[in-house]
């Protein structure tokens, strides 16, 4: 996870609301590209063809929260929330 750690973990809003994490209740998440693989995909070897989806990963669990579409803003930890955020 060594990689993950060498940027600053950063806020999430989803659709104006603030992100907590769905076990822990952090606040403050990585964020990384996440492959949607099919079996089908895989045994035909087209893998990459497949979906990706942004994901959370929780700075204080780990936890990884999956997310399609463009609901999910990141916010930089240091400004804080936009003033709109719930």
């Amino acid at each position: 996870m060594g990689l993950l750690r060498k940027a600053a973990p950063r806020l999430v809003t989803v659709n104006n609301r603030r992100l907590l994490c769905l076990v822990c209740g952090g606040g403050e998440f990585w964020d990384r590209e996440v492959k949607l693989n099919s079996s089908g995909m895989e045994f035909l070897n087209l893998a990459w063809a497949n979906q990706s989806a942004l994901g959370l990963l929780c700075a204080n669990c780990g936890y990884v929260h999956e997310f399609v579409g463009d609901a999910v803003q990141l916010w930089n930890r240091d400004r804080g929330y936009p003033t709109s955020a719930d």
